[in-house]
């Protein structure tokens, strides 16, 4: 491990502090060193997504863990098209520009239930772009992807990753009465970097979305996460995890913001994998159910795992 010095010699931010000194130049540290994998089964699972022309996160946001999670058989669909109506900073999803995206594709939902077919999958998680030019934000597109899956069969475990829909609780509600198993809502970063990293979403408007789910459908399993390395504190990221915790969320992911492109918010850190296992000690000990916290986390990454520890040690249902 590289103490303090170290990381500054060889250009590393130190851990816990907000650097002056942008990282895009900087070489990555020795604990990100993820390789890609070309194998058989990635290509299976590109191959079925290409033909049925659905889109992954995996893709559009440019995860390093991509092909570890298609040689599993495991991708996180993107629905309601490729391009993204906001403009957060740290995404490298399509732009809308301003301009309107194309309507949902009514069609998709059963597009996926074929993937789900097809794959063999037996935990599916759904995202999507932020839809703001629609009434509903994309809720019941949503809604339609869970039920399909539920009708075809009940056993298979959905998750999803929504936008805040502008914190509209009719759309939030359509998508929790259709029965998702975790419904997952990011905060994404601590409040103060809100105006740089992600401007047009409020934090409050956030942790209140996760708050109406918390206390209207307890029986649902309540997810959020936070990326760092954007130039947070230590203390801001612990008072984050205290406000999801008390909004109800029993399930935190936390992982090392990377830049996808030029384009991008820069890296301000590259936070240690110590310390990192103490943002896990913390989200336990405040009381988290399921905590993932390590460079490479990704907030539907490894989703299954987190479900099943979520029913091991919070078993409810509807």
């Amino acid at each position: 491990m590289h103490d303090a010095r170290n990381m500054h010699r060889e250009g590393y931010a130190a851990p816990g502090r907000d650097s002056d000194q942008p990282l895009r130049s900087m070489r990555k540290p020795p604990w990100l060193n993820k390789k890609i994998k070309y194998t058989e089964q990635r290509h299976a699972v590109k191959s079925v997504l290409n033909r049925l022309d659905l889109n992954t996160v995996c893709k559009s946001a440019r995860c390093p863990n991509l092909s570890e999670c298609y040689h599993h058989k495991r991708a996180t669909f993107l629905i309601l098209g490729r391009t993204c109506t906001r403009g957060c900073a740290f995404c490298s999803v399509e732009k809308s520009g301003g301009s309107h995206p194309l309507p949902p594709d009514p069609r998709e939902p059963e597009r996926i239930l074929d993937a789900v077919k097809e794959l063999g999958l037996r935990y599916v998680v759904i995202t999507s772009v932020t839809r703001d030019d629609l009434p509903d934000g994309g809720a019941s597109h949503f809604a339609r992807c869970i039920e399909l899956i539920r009708s075809h069969d009940q056993e298979i475990g959905v998750e999803v990753l929504t936008p805040d829909f502008e914190g509209n609780r009719g759309a939030i509600d359509a998508v929790a009465r259709a029965h998702p198993d975790v419904f997952n809502h990011n905060v994404e970063t601590v409040p103060r970097l809100y105006s740089t990293v992600r401007s047009q979403a409020d934090y409050d408007r956030s942790i209140g979305f996760l708050s109406h789910v918390g206390d209207i459908y307890p029986h649902i399993y309540l997810k959020s996460g936070l990326m760092v390395g954007l130039g947070e504190e230590r203390d801001e990221v612990l008072q984050v995890l205290l406000d999801l915790f008390q909004a109800g969320c029993s399930a935190v992911t936390i992982g090392q913001y990377l830049q996808p492109e030029q384009g991008n918010l820069p890296v301000r850190e590259f936070v240690t994998p110590g310390t990192f296992a103490l943002y896990e000690r913390e989200a336990r000990r405040i009381g988290f159910s399921y905590v993932a916290s390590g460079p490479y986390v990704r907030s539907s990454y490894m989703a299954h795992q987190g479900y099943d520890e979520l029913s091991k040690n919070s078993p409810h249902g509807y």
